[in-house]
């Protein structure tokens, strides 16, 4: 038995590549060198988990029309333009307006640099892709269009980084603008913070939010078999250890809720849930909101964030950092430490488990503090090392932002009570920084990731068109 991951889409990059065609009978030499190189950086993007769609190499204007056509059709999530030489502007302007997808400039030269004194006019024109460079940058501002671009040569280690970075960053937007969410129940009383209205969610990120009723799962639950419950119990057994407080009919119900939480999620295609049910005197409603969070942090695992107290936007920063490859952990402060130079915090509620820094534990809580219900709780801590807090916030006009923080996860005591409690160092006074962390525009919830992330951040809020903002007092 074992816990499988979703398998997101592939990200799609759509490549050109050209030359001016001027060139070719005036060097006979260039173009075959120049296509060489061409058929190396979609072999390298290849290598980047995602789908190229190569639309050749182009010489003029109306073989530049013709491939922003055959983009045009594959929808794709990022265009690669790849400048081998100079050209005009008009060769790569249809490309750029066409495809609705954001555009990535690449201007890798052949080596380090040029042999001087060997070197004529044809060799010498293989490392002129940055010639055309400010050009096109002029001509896409005129034109409207946004571009970001990367300079090195071809086997330059730190360019492939950044254009991976590019790379992740189209996949976690192409996530976002198809992706279907899910928001079940209703706000936890008081929490002004996190509330979000869904059509931003659709005006600003793309997607859809489906809106949910506790009965959808509910309904669910009451289908799930005493067999399907065993073998959930079973596959939780061998994901968690499982503490001694663990209470049997705890453990079984919330099995059932996790498999029937699996349905909900396959029937209405969510690629993530936030959720929050109050309930009343332990009747069948509450219990079902208390149970959740075994499935949800089951399905956090494979890639399907899930979170509670009803906060979407957490959820969808959750959603980030799982496609940059972060995991991603639903959190909040909890306490200050002032001896140990740390902070710390956690969740009561869903955990991401493929970013525990042991096997996870199963606890049995009597009471879920500030929530009705009771049941089974997941605790960790993520693993030490660095991490990345990413949130979305949201100002008085309704614009959100994206707002991050690195750390580093390091050893102490933890506390023992069914939370995911971290101690993070961020490198200064856990005063100073928990003032600056408030000051950012943060909610009270953020997801908590493994990695320094920042650079990877700053490329998804270029192509969401968000701010960002990185608290590092």
């Amino acid at each position: 038995m074992t816990l499988d991951r979703i398998t997101p889409p592939r990200t799609r990059v759509g490549l050109v590549s050209g030359g001016l065609g001027a060139y070719w009978p005036q060097f006979p030499d260039l173009l075959p060198q120049l296509r060489s190189s061409a058929r190396r950086v979609a072999a390298r993007l290849s290598e980047m988990d995602c789908e190229v769609v190569d639309a050749g190499f182009v010489s003029d204007a109306v073989e530049g029309a013709a491939a922003a056509e055959k983009l045009r059709v594959a929808g794709c999530d990022l265009i690669v333009g790849f400048l081998t030489t100079y050209l005009t502007s008009s060769m790569l302007a249809p490309v750029a307006q066409r495809s609705g997808a954001p555009v990535l400039l690449l201007n890798l030269q052949p080596t380090e640099a040029m042999d001087h004194e060997t070197f004529d006019t044809g060799a010498w024109l293989a490392y002129c892709g940055a010639c055309p460079l400010p050009e096109l940058a002029n001509a896409f501002r005129r034109l409207g269009v946004e571009f970001r671009s990367v300079s090195g040569y071809l086997e330059d280690a730190r360019a492939w980084t950044r254009i991976e970075r590019w790379i992740k960053a189209a996949g976690v937007r192409a996530a976002l603008r198809h992706g279907r969410h899910g928001l079940l129940g209703h706000l936890y009383p008081g929490m002004m913070d996190v509330s979000t209205d869904p059509t931003l969610v659709s005006g600003q990120l793309g997607g859809h939010v489906e809106i949910l009723e506790i009965d959808d799962l509910r309904v669910r639950v009451e289908q799930v078999t005493d067999a399907e419950t065993q073998d959930r119990v079973e596959l939780a057994r061998e994901v968690f250890t499982v503490d001694e407080s663990v209470v049997d009919e705890d453990f079984a119900w919330g099995a059932r809720v996790s498999v029937a939480l699996d349905r909900l999620v396959e029937d209405f295609s969510l690629d993530s849930l936030a959720y929050y049910h109050r309930g009343l005197d332990g009747e069948t409603h509450e219990r079902v909101g208390a149970g959740f969070i075994l499935g949800a942090s089951l399905l956090t695992a494979r890639g399907i964030p899930a979170v509670g107290e009803y906060e979407l936007r957490t959820s969808l920063a959750m959603l980030v950092m799982d496609r940059l490859g972060a995991g991603g952990s639903f959190t909040e402060l909890q306490a200050l430490n002032f001896r140990d130079n740390v902070v710390e915090m956690g969740h009561d509620g869903p955990a991401h488990l493929g970013i525990s820094a042991r096997k996870p534990l199963l606890r049995g809580l009597g009471v879920y503090h500030g929530k009705r219900g009771w049941g089974v709780s997941v605790e960790f801590d993520v693993k030490h090392g660095p991490v990345t807090l990413c949130g979305l916030g949201q100002r008085r006009d309704g614009t959100f932002t994206l707002i991050a923080s690195e750390g580093t996860v390091v050893p102490g005591p933890l506390l023992r009570i069914g939370n995911t409690t971290s101690r993070v160092d961020f490198g200064c006074g856990p005063g100073d920084w928990t003032d600056a962390w408030s000051a950012s525009g943060i909610a009270h919830h953020w997801a908590l990731g493994t990695g320094h992330r920042a650079g990877e951040l700053a490329a998804v809020a270029d192509l969401l068109g968000l701010e960002l903002t990185v608290v590092n007092p």
